[in-house]
């Protein structure tokens, strides 16, 4: 049976605070996430690092914002949120469907 993909919007703020990886390292380690849970990338962009409007952390007042587009099963949404909650890399993440 063939799985019909749709298409999905990701909102990650990155933490990168301690770690020798790039934001690039860090993003090609996102994409291969994704690629976990069977989903395509289609775009990837870096929004730069942007100030928190509520810090919950003294110690984190900003992060870097990316939005990744990908296909994927419906699925794999709430297995990519899962995935991307044990990344330490991964402050917070939102998938919306477009």
């Amino acid at each position: 049976m063939i799985q019909t993909k749709r298409n999905y919007k990701a909102t990650i703020i990155l933490d990168n605070r301690g770690k020798e990886d790039s934001v690039d390292q860090i993003i090609e380690g996102v994409k291969k996430e994704i690629s976990a849970v069977q989903g395509e990338v289609t775009a990837v962009e870096n929004l730069g690092r942007r100030d928190f409007a509520r810090k919950t952390d003294d110690k984190f007042p900003a992060g870097v914002y990316i939005q990744v587009n990908f296909a994927a099963p419906a699925a794999a949404p709430a297995q990519l949120h899962e995935r991307l909650r044990l990344n330490a890399t991964v402050y917070r993440a939102l998938v919306e469907s477009v």
